[in-house]
């Protein structure tokens, strides 16, 4: 049962990062005195390269599931298939790969994996044939209206859903939620994306269509910073950051506990500063990059 006092954390890169995370795991069991005592790892987060489930960012990696879902096992943390493919339709319901991936992560001895998920034609399937999964409602459903994410919230199907991240700092709306709502909401803490974006629909279509392998020009995106890619220093400017003091001052206190980091599409050395900002106290913060930096089997970029 999850601590109400505590934050916990979902964070990216199930497969595109799973080299760093067997390094980052190891130093979070065993030097538990390197991070925050308020927060936990709830759950990681993604997809394999060619999942045409997959949706969101387009997914990487080369560990096999299997190795995957062992480190996982190892570690007694929630893996999540990032199944967030808006374009999902009946012909798409029978490939090899995803439902293979199905049946691996459907096979959890403690603790209960979960799928992050956008159409309602996928889940209806999923449900139908791996009955044990629980399920996240993806944020690129892009539900901008506080009364749609308060629908969605209703749904019984949805154990926690991500809200777009412009409602992040509605604190009125937030607060006079019931707590068995706040207990689902999960907060996309780091977008970068700006915060009037009004083409965010349309970004993450265009990943759908890529991983169904369709045929489209890549989306450009009309951000004014979008030549300079992600910059963590940029996106702790948008208005709907969530940093660690907002987290134990502000959503913990109003009893939200869940909070996600985006990350997938990003270089590894940059999810890792990541990690360190959220998790890591700030004097242990040297000594974990010393650790992780000076190990000779990580490639990190």
């Amino acid at each position: 049962m999850p601590d109400k006092r505590k934050a916990y954390y979902h964070l990216p890169g199930l497969f595109e990062f799973y080299e760093l995370y067997k390094k980052f795991l190891q130093l979070y069991r065993n030097h538990r005195k390197y991070f925050y005592d308020w927060c936990e790892i709830g759950s990681i987060y993604g997809a394999p390269a060619d999942c045409i489930w997959g949706g969101g960012r387009v997914g990487f990696g080369d560990a096999t599931p299997e190795e995957v879902a062992e480190l996982m096992k190892e570690y007694d943390i929630s893996a999540r298939l990032t199944f967030s493919n808006s374009l999902i339709s009946e012909v798409h319901l029978k490939d090899k790969k995803c439902n293979r991936l199905c049946e691996l992560f459907g096979r959890s001895d403690s603790v209960k994996n979960g799928i992050i998920i956008y159409s309602d034609l996928l889940m209806d399937y999923i449900i139908r044939n791996y009955p044990d999964y629980y399920f996240v409602s993806s944020t690129t459903k892009v539900l901008t209206s506080f009364d749609d994410f308060k629908a969605e919230l209703e749904r019984r199907e949805y154990s926690y859903v991500v809200p777009v991240f412009r409602l992040n700092k509605r604190f009125d709306e937030l607060n006079a939620l019931t707590q068995d709502m706040k207990d689902k909401v999960e907060f996309l803490c780091n977008e970068c994306c700006a915060f009037d974006c009004n083409a965010r629909k349309s970004c993450y279509e265009n990943v759908s269509r890529k991983a169904l392998g369709e045929e489209c020009v890549d989306h450009v995106c009309v951000s004014s910073d979008a030549e300079h890619g992600y910059r963590i220093t940029d996106a702790m400017k948008n208005p709907g950051f969530i940093g660690i003091d907002d987290i134990k001052d502000a959503y913990l206190s109003m009893g939200f506990k869940h909070f996600k980091i985006e990350g997938r599409s990003l270089g590894s050395a940059v999810v890792f500063e990541l990690l360190l900002y959220y998790m890591v106290k700030p004097e242990y913060q040297l000594k974990v990059r010393e650790e992780v930096y000076l190990d000779s089997s990580l490639d990190l970029f």
